[in-house]
């Protein structure tokens, strides 16, 4: 299997100001205990994100949720939702459903930031009697987050973002190392983020301080204002494999392994060997050359192109076909 990676050109409208170059880019999370927000003062103030309570279990929706992501958005910011976890009450599938139907689901508008999934210390313990770690085991825990997040990928091509301490994680998951692909918001009040959570070298964003000059939770991207761009609108991602049943079938598969729609696929090929194509159901072919045009594909889609050609079923040397999407090049060879 090979992949291409296709740029998408989507416009980010907005972005102005001045980014704080000590701690990164700044950004700011809200909830309803935030109340109303004055956007184009966060904006004005150099704050370029936001993350946005949307939901908590699978019972509790943010009621002014709507007002701050939209408020953020047309204020020029890049937003995203975050889902406060409660991995006492339900499984990690049914909290992302959950997430995902209210307002957590990823868009490819190019100012939508992945969701978070937002796992700290239990404050509800004198109202639901469990601990810290909502009373489950390590095991338990990282089968409770691999369950989230694996929904999460599923539905959207994304990674969610996981916000977390590092000593929750060492606690509650027993250190895991098993989430490094995804984006780490780590929660460390004061001057510097510390050490990372197991599986971490370095945080994606950093919450340093409750409250501050912009309104809501203090927060900095590590990195610079285009790859904060990139992870609200990343590139889409397309993977080809192929093979052959006999000397005379092959077959190729473009899969969308990524997030994001690609359009107008091209697939072209040519025969070698001394044989020539004869039948290639949904594509253009004459004499060794074949054509294709995947004209959608969204994420998690597939197609599968199959090509005969008019080899002798047991002739002599190498046949085979070559094939081109994009610059992915692929050879297959029947015997």
């Amino acid at each position: 299997m090979k992949r291409l990676v296709l740029l998408t050109a989507l416009a980010t409208a907005g972005l102005t100001g001045t980014a704080w170059a000590a701690d990164g880019i700044p950004g700011v999370d809200v909830s309803n205990w935030t109340g109303e927000v004055d956007w184009p003062e966060v904006a004005s103030g150099g704050g370029k994100f936001a993350f946005v309570h949307a939901t908590e279990g699978t019972d509790y929706r943010n009621p002014v949720f709507g007002a701050q992501y939209d408020g953020a958005a047309d204020a020029g910011l890049l937003r995203g939702a975050y889902h406060f976890a409660q991995p006492h009450e339900s499984d990690g599938a049914a909290q992302a459903d959950f997430f995902l139907q209210n307002g957590g689901d990823w868009k490819t508008d190019g100012r939508t930031l992945p969701g978070v999934l937002d796992l700290e210390e239990n404050p509800y313990k004198d109202k639901n009697g469990k601990n810290g770690c909502y009373d489950l085991s390590q095991k338990d825990m990282v089968a409770w987050i691999k369950s989230f997040t694996t929904t999460y990928k599923q539905r959207t091509g994304r990674q969610a973002i996981i916000y977390t301490t590092r000593a929750w994680w060492q606690t509650c998951t027993g250190d895991s190392d098993r989430f490094g692909a995804h984006p780490l918001w780590l929660a460390r009040w004061g001057g510097d983020p510390g050490e990372m959570p197991k599986g971490w070298e370095r945080q994606t964003f950093w919450q340093s301080a409750e409250k501050g000059t912009l309104a809501g939770g203090q927060n900095s991207f590590n990195g610079s204002q285009a790859e904060l761009e990139e992870l609200a609108n990343p590139p889409a991602e397309v993977t080809v494999s192929g093979s052959y049943r006999n000397r005379r079938l092959y077959w190729v598969t473009v899969a969308n392994s990524g997030p994001v729609t690609v359009t107008h696929v091209k697939v072209s090929g040519r025969a070698f060997g001394g044989q020539r194509v004869v039948a290639a159901q949904g594509c253009d072919f004459s004499g060794t050359a074949v054509r294709c045009d995947v004209a959608e594909l969204r994420h998690g889609q597939r197609v599968t192109f199959w090509f005969t050609t008019n080899a002798k079923a047991k002739g002599k040397g190498k046949v085979g076909m070559r094939f081109a999407v994009g610059t992915v090049k692929l050879t297959i060879t029947a015997r």
